[in-house]
């Protein structure tokens, strides 16, 4: 017979970066659900006191750290304190991100290239730089998943960081696997499509159109994404259900990258 289980972390710990809303919120929670001690770290406190609350509401294990992923000592400091808090770090769901930019090629903010690869591109290096120090010392292994985008596989016009940094974490997702396979440390990416979020439905609302109307566009079974669904991927890919997975991507996107 086939014992088939929800993945679950009991026993780990796990760091979650942008966890205190939309996909990162949600994988935080489902981490908690899964029995791991879950560390939220965002830049917004606020938020990031309500996603603590929101998990011990629910039986879970939580504490926020504070972190500006694109400052290498705020980085330093948030596994620094997760190991003080908890004694170890078994797991890291690197999501923290800025909204993609919307200029063509020929026009781009330059401020806000500098803002958004300090952040999705050289923000994530950072964010494995120092987990992977800190498994690479235990010795015990681990798993890191880095949420990159389809954008990171089928470019979008109007949006050269974004895309360009995307592309950056899947190539960096490569590089860490290859040099940590030997140490039984995974790095995989998860790349989200369309997933239903407060950006996503202000978009909708400046274009007047309707989630049917836009959802086929970019989805082949019709319909957006939900957060949850992003974070049972990396549920998944933090599991030992995925022992044997390496150096790759999930496509949570309903088939927008096959066509």
């Amino acid at each position: 017979m086939i014992n088939i289980t929800f993945p679950v972390l009991d026993g780990k710990v796990a760091i979650i970066t942008g966890g205190a809303m939309g996909m990162g919120l949600a994988t935080a929670k489902l981490f908690a659900e899964a029995k791991a001690k879950v560390v939220v770290a965002d830049l917004n406190e606020d938020k990031g006191q309500a996603a603590v609350a929101e998990i011990e509401e629910i039986g879970g294990t939580a504490f926020f750290v504070k972190t500006d992923i694109s400052k290498s000592e705020q980085v330093k400091s948030m596994v620094a304190q997760t190991v003080e808090k908890y004694g170890q770090l078994d797991v890291a769901v690197n999501n923290a991100a800025l909204t993609p930019d919307n200029a063509p090629a020929a026009e781009f903010d330059e401020d806000y290239w500098d803002k958004l690869i300090s952040i999705d591109l050289t923000g994530t290096a950072l964010c494995m730089k120092y987990e992977l120090q800190q498994m690479i010392e235990q010795g015990q292994g681990g798993s890191i998943i880095n949420i990159s985008s389809v954008s990171g596989f089928r470019p979008q016009p109007n949006n050269i960081a974004y895309v360009a940094a995307k592309h950056g974490v899947v190539g960096m997702t490569k590089v860490a696997a290859m040099e940590n396979g030997d140490k039984n440390i995974r790095v995989n990416s998860v790349a989200p499509g369309a997933i239903d979020t407060p950006m996503l439905r202000g978009s909708l609302e400046e274009t007047g159109q309707t989630e049917e109307e836009f959802a086929p566009q970019l989805s082949l079974l019709g319909r957006f994404g939900q957060a949850k669904e992003i974070a049972e991927a990396s549920l998944w890919l933090a599991s030992d259900q995925s022992s044997y997975l390496t150096g790759t991507t999930i496509h949570a996107d309903a088939g927008y990258t096959s066509r």
